[in-house]
């Protein structure tokens, strides 16, 4: 049993349901209870057209649970409209269900819920491992979101900008238990690429795979942040780093820049440095610059100073970083990384360790905690 294929078959399965009249609820069960039908009988002997035997089940399902809902006049309908048997068409409608899934109706994190459940497959138990939380409360999140998204037809063009912010959610939710939520993502964002041609999708796959690159450099042995001055570049994954910046340079090249891009174009820049020395500082304020222009983001502005910092001198950073509001999540620790690169090492230990009180996770915490009581122990007793 190829579970994987399953999992890559269920959007598409349940976009020709809601094609064919069923509401997303709806839909979505049905095709939940084939899921468990293959599940039980596909081992003894697989179907030559795995979609088409989902579909038939799925609809038939639906059929059913039609038949006894109290709207039963429409539901007769239906049983009179049902498709002859025969092969499933070949166009993908996965499209429809990411943008059925992040309509902007939805919260973000039930976007998000949805998104993993009906367009990534993953069941209900393990989304709700992924989010820490009980699987009981993961799965009034998605009812809801169901509930919310079934009277909704997608008769106009979905907004495209909404359903990368969500995909950019699932991405920096990393990963934990038995799901990789930041694999998943790059899966997820493959498969839109692969049905728009858009060269923000292709700059947000790219701005993931060159983040994605870097993940085992991110933590030491004992589960540690190491930060990117200090990874050893040597375990950062070439062949993911390649592909991303292939993607991007395609991206780039079509001249119509969008904020993915841009920040891929920052992710490049450091991937493509052989050593924390050999960053080019200067590129990376330029791409800040456009991603300011883009976005007049306040967290862009942050991290600008940050670079600004390298490539002008750590004095320069902090009169960058002045000009921002001193409430901005981790504007005390770039502070301190800026004083500390100044050779304040007294006020630089004060702001590590004010920033760890105010950090969002344990590993965070942890790691700035550590940057101060490093520079404590230098300070002259």
């Amino acid at each position: 049993m190829d579970e994987n294929l399953l999992r890559d078959l269920t959007p598409g399965v349940i976009a020709v349901l809601v094609r064919r009249g069923a509401d997303f609820a709806a839909a979505e069960d049905a095709v939940q209870d084939a899921l468990v039908e293959a599940l039980r009988v596909w081992p003894a002997g697989a179907p030559r057209d795995p979609k088409g035997w989902l579909v038939t089940v799925a609809w038939r399902r639906f059929l059913d649970a039609a038949r006894a809902d109290t709207a039963r006049r429409r539901r007769e309908d239906l049983v009179e409209e049902e498709p002859e048997p025969g092969p499933v068409p070949g166009s993908d409608d996965t499209l429809r269900l990411y943008f059925l899934c992040a309509h902007p109706s939805l919260t973000p994190s039930s976007a998000v819920a949805l998104t993993l459940r009906a367009v990534g497959g993953l069941t209900t138990r393990q989304i709700a491992r992924a989010y820490l939380v009980p699987e009981a409360t993961m799965a009034q999140r998605i009812s809801r979101a169901k509930r919310t998204v079934s009277g909704v037809r997608l008769d106009r063009p979905g907004d495209l900008s909404t359903v990368l912010r969500v995909l950019y959610l699932v991405f920096n939710e990393g990963y934990s238990g038995e799901v990789d939520l930041a694999a998943e993502a790059v899966r997820l964002t493959r498969r839109l690429a692969a049905s728009v041609d858009h060269p923000e999708v292709a700059g947000l796959l790219a701005l993931m795979l060159l983040h994605h690159a870097r993940r085992a450099g991110r933590t030491a042995p004992d589960g540690s942040l190491v930060p990117l001055a200090e990874q050893d570049r040597s375990r950062w994954d070439t062949e993911a780093i390649t592909e991303g910046v292939e993607i991007l340079q395609g991206a780039l090249a079509r001249d119509r820049l969008g904020q993915f891009q841009a920040q891929a174009a920052v992710a490049a820049l450091h991937a493509d440095a052989a050593t924390a020395e050999e960053t080019d500082w200067t590129q990376i304020v330029e791409w800040y610059d456009e991603l300011a222009r883009l976005t007049d983001s306040p967290v862009v502005r942050l991290n600008r100073a940050v670079a600004v910092g390298e490539a002008d001198g750590p004095r320069a950073g902090l009169a960058a970083l002045a000009e921002l509001d001193e409430g901005l999540p981790r504007h005390t620790a770039a502070a301190a990384y800026l004083h500390e690169r100044a050779g304040d090492p007294a006020t630089a230990a004060r702001l590590y360790a004010e920033a760890a009180r105010k950090a969002s996770n344990l590993a965070e915490r942890d790691h700035l905690t550590r940057r101060a009581a490093r520079l404590n122990a230098l300070l002259p007793r």
